[in-house]
């Protein structure tokens, strides 16, 4: 229903939007629906770049999508064909995970219907891509982790065109991260350094509480470097990078051989090359070599415990903190009830106005339905404890005046913002495209912010003709 909540509030008499089918937000950032899912842990291992060109063979089976076609209870690596079904099949004896694979000849998408959409998975892992990311493969990386996903980039040295069709994963890498729609701007907070290093076996640092470095699979001490590259580290535009380890002779922001970050409520690895992942056997006729277990490293754990961080396992961002923690709803004044209190909001935006309706209780947020031109926010700063995963999730109703099916004219954007009020991500943007009759309950991980204490924020723009109403009510931000 609409009403007259503020004196400038404008009542129209027909509400083309009212009960308008939801058809999707034109500004809708992925799906909605948090890409991070509760055990068993969905890895997507992709094979549709060029992973088998040359000698490599990064797949974890040759029975794709689904590895257990080839063998249903793998006991040996050997049960499975590729040079990463070590690491497929140590994951797959945990009964913690459900591992698939994206079969050549596919592309990578988020938001869609098919079994290997991004939605369906925790983690996509990519094993030195050999071929460029589509503009809509990189939208749906992009929004994936944005939205909760975990991203395992495993890169090789410069020059390693391995189908020779002039892109190497190296520049892969650097063009997902510098030319997508999303987020362009150092995202993750490195790039990736173009070095073929021949030989180096680099060091741990000293974290005793890292996930990464100390997880359930074991202590990590040292890497393998067999020809493979380093990243350099730019905090200042993302804090939450951390090198984990490092080539020798070299700490901070340069040398990084394995390093992770977050990216909107998702998180980040990133590995300097291919060769401590290759187990040594694979199909026949590529020449191949057992980094996985090689003596003077350990290499199974780091890949281990970062697939287990990167699906959520672990608990904690940026890959440190503790990972345990105390189950809680963080949200001060949630349902709105004690009027403004705790909330930061335009004058007017939190009401018990008869104009809408309370999803439960007397009062709610009422953002725009001005039928002018406004921008109206709420917000409420939250600090997140370290070790714990969290989710936020809110009731949404959406009414309007606008007649167009196809353009957006009123927006509402969820945001998280750092404390000097930058944008951290992006977690959904609604629009008079999402009017309905009813709330919907809107959820999205927010676990890669552990650890931080982050501003959630509502802003909603409405343009100066057709009023849209954003109802907010019965938030929570729920740790566990």
């Amino acid at each position: 229903m609409l009403g007259s909540r503020r004196s400038r509030r404008r009542c129209t008499t027909a509400l083309a939007g009212l009960g308008l089918l939801f058809t999707g937000a034109a500004l809708q950032l992925g799906t909605g629906t948090p890409a991070h899912a509760a055990t068993p842990h969905r890895i997507l291992f992709d094979n549709a770049h060029a992973e088998t060109a040359g000698n490599a063979d990064w797949i974890v089976s040759t029975s794709q999508p689904d590895p257990l076609g080839q063998d249903s209870s793998p006991s040996a690596e050997t049960d499975w064909t590729g040079a990463l079904s070590s690491w497929g099949v140590a994951l797959q004896k945990t009964g913690n995970y459900s591992l698939k694979t994206l079969p050549t000849g596919s592309g990578l998408s988020y938001g869609g219907t098919s079994a290997t959409d991004l939605s369906n998975f925790d983690t996509l892992v990519l094993p030195e891509p050999n071929t460029l990311f589509t503009t809509a493969e990189k939208t749906a990386i992009m929004n994936f982790v944005k939205n909760g996903g975990g991203l395992f980039m495993i890169s090789d040295h410069t020059g390693a065109d391995r189908n020779n069709d002039g892109y190497d994963a190296v520049e892969v890498f650097n063009d997902l991260m510098t030319n997508n729609s999303v987020d362009s701007t150092d995202p993750f907070g490195f790039s990736i350094d173009s070095l073929s290093i021949s030989s180096d076996h680099p060091s741990a640092i000293s974290d005793s509480t890292n996930p990464v470095l100390h997880g359930s699979f074991g202590t990590v001490t040292k890497s393998l470097i067999a020809s493979g590259t380093t990243a350099t580290l730019k905090p200042a535009d993302n804090s939450g990078v951390k090198g984990l380890l490092y080539r020798t002779g070299y700490s901070g922001n340069t040398g990084a051989f394995f390093a992770t970050s977050t990216f909107g409520s998702g998180r980040v690895a990133f590995w300097g090359d291919s060769s401590p992942i290759d187990d040594g056997t694979g199909q026949s006729g590529n020449t191949l070599y057992d980094g996985w277990n090689d003596t003077g490293a350990t290499n199974a754990a780091l890949a281990l415990n970062a697939t287990e961080w990167l699906a959520g396992a672990g608990g904690s961002s940026g890959g440190g903190g503790s990972t345990s923690c105390t189950a809680a709803q963080l949200l001060g004044n949630s349902g709105f009830e004690s009027g403004s209190s705790t909330w930061s909001a335009t004058s007017g935006v939190i009401t018990n106005s008869t104009g809408e309706r309370a999803r439960s209780g007397s009062y709610y947020a009422w953002l725009d339905g001005n039928g002018s031109a406004a921008t109206e926010t709420l917000a409420q700063s939250v600090t997140i404890p370290s070790g714990c995963s969290a989710r936020l999730s809110f009731y949404l109703h959406v009414d309007t005046a606008e007649t167009s099916t196809s353009t957006a004219y009123d927006t509402l954007k969820v945001q998280v913002l750092n404390g000097s009020g930058t944008v951290l991500g992006t977690l959904a943007t609604y629009s008079n495209l999402n009017a309905a009759s009813g709330y919907t309950q809107r959820s999205f991980d927010l676990s890669g912010y552990a650890g931080q204490t982050v501003t959630l924020k509502f802003t909603g723009t409405e343009g100066s003709k057709y009023q849209t109403s954003f109802v907010v009510d019965d938030t929570a931000l729920d740790v566990s």
